[in-house]
């Protein structure tokens, strides 16, 4: 376990390996589960303020469903998620032409019409934070979908915060991942 200022970091972080292969696994974590992608309450205003510039990059389906269920939706934890099309795919989630799941909202992004990449859940997967009053845990979710990321990982000796390198950053800093990065090398 790695302590660095207010976050208790899995030793899996620095233990496994990963790097997505989305030719494999078609953008599974997309689709699976129970609810949409967890959201931070300070990205619930931002999917307000973008969603009519994101709305040409989604499916019918998943426009139907926002129009429907909301932009964000409260789950019996009291946790903001984002919407599903009927139980399964995230809302904001499209089918390229080879079948892959990519994120509307990343696409609108890419194309300089949003200043938000995407749900900070999504873009730290396979990493999950539980939050604590006092601290966030930052834990690696092991999840069968991903095993031939975990192939991938392995072939390339990536480990998981090597691969999350930038959402880390984005979320908590450079200076913290600085010393992420020094912690695990000593």
């Amino acid at each position: 376990m790695i302590l660095i200022e207010k976050t208790v970091i899995s030793d899996d972080v620095k233990d496994k390996l990963f790097v997505c292969d989305l030719e494999k696994c078609k953008g599974a974590c997309c689709v699976e589960g129970d609810l949409g992608a967890p959201l931070e309450d300070d990205e619930l205003p931002i999917l307000d303020d973008i969603y009519e510039k994101v709305k040409p990059y989604l499916s019918e389906a998943g426009n139907q469903a926002i129009e429907q269920q909301g932009k964000y939706i409260l789950d019996e934890e009291n946790e903001y998620s984002t919407p599903t099309i009927n139980g399964k795919e995230c809302a904001y989630a499209i089918y390229d032409e080879k079948g892959i799941l990519k994120c509307g909202i990343e696409l609108a992004y890419r194309d300089g019409k949003v200043p938000f990449q995407k749900p900070i859940s999504c873009h730290l997967y396979p990493i999950r934070i539980t939050r604590y009053d006092d601290y966030d845990a930052i834990n690696y979710n092991q999840w069968h979908i991903c095993s031939d990321a975990c192939v991938l990982g392995e072939s390339l000796n990536v480990p998981v915060y090597k691969f999350l390198k930038e959402p880390l950053i984005r979320k908590y800093g450079k200076n913290w991942y600085d010393e992420l990065v020094r912690e695990i090398e000593e």
